[in-house]
């Protein structure tokens, strides 16, 4: 562990108690109380141990089908590829097929912190409780450039960032239907956009496609293709 994650850890557990932090090899994490959230934020930024004068960016995750793999691994077919092993999975369903799921700790917010006077980093995460209506407190009155960030967050996640003084969509169009990111939308989408000859003018109808994997398929060792090419190394 370098001296920084061991330092940084070290202040952290005695000052925010509550705070579950772990280290990787990529940095510092913090998992901070929902209720806790703005405060705790204000402490990083303050305090002469930490100095986190900005947040260079606040994003939104979905742990929906976390861990869940695409494709089978442990074995190939006939082909040499791996098998599709679920034909319902993450995104591969309609708008009508889609998946509404509630489970604890679904639904997280994450920022990224850095202190230019120590030249540190630190990642603080609080889950959004899913009780209807995804809300955690907004960090603008902590760092004011984030107004963009928790914009597109509630765009792309539905998470509702309470205290931010202007909260809408920052990314999708107008009028636009659900929320892109969330691993309970489809990837083919609800709609699509067309122009209509008669109308002569753009409509939205559904979308006219069916749901298809995206994830390429992984083509792995397989005997027949050491064979082929020991034959044409011999020929």
């Amino acid at each position: 562990m370098s001296n920084f994650k061991y330092q940084i850890s070290k202040d952290l557990a005695a000052k925010l108690p509550d705070v579950e932090i772990v280290e990787t090899t990529n940095g510092v994490t913090c998992t901070v109380p929902l209720e806790a959230w703005v405060e705790t934020a204000r402490l990083l930024r303050d305090d002469k141990a930490f100095q986190f004068e900005q947040c260079v960016d606040v994003c939104g995750v979905d742990y929906l089908t976390f861990g869940e793999a695409e494709w089978q691994t442990d074995g190939v077919s006939s082909t040499g590829f791996s098998r599709g092993i679920k034909a319902k999975g993450p995104g591969r369903f309609s708008w009508h097929e889609r998946r509404e799921e509630s489970m604890p700790n679904r639904f997280a917010v994450v920022a990224q912190l850095l202190s230019v006077a120590l030249n540190h980093r630190l990642t603080i995460k609080c889950f959004a409780p899913d009780e209807g209506m995804l809300m955690v407190p907004s960090l603008i009155d902590v760092w004011p450039g984030v107004n963009w960030f928790e914009r597109e967050a509630f765009d792309l996640f539905g998470i509702i960032f309470k205290g931010h003084p202007d909260l809408r969509r920052i990314l999708t169009d107008y009028g636009f239907i659900g929320h892109p990111f969330r691993k309970d939308f489809p990837l083919i989408g609800n709609v699509e956009v067309i122009y209509d000859e008669e109308q002569q003018r753009v409509v939205y109808q559904p979308v006219s496609i069916e749901p298809r994997v995206l994830v390429p398929k992984t083509i792995r060792r397989d005997s027949r293709y050491v064979e082929n090419m020991n034959d044409q190394e011999a020929s």
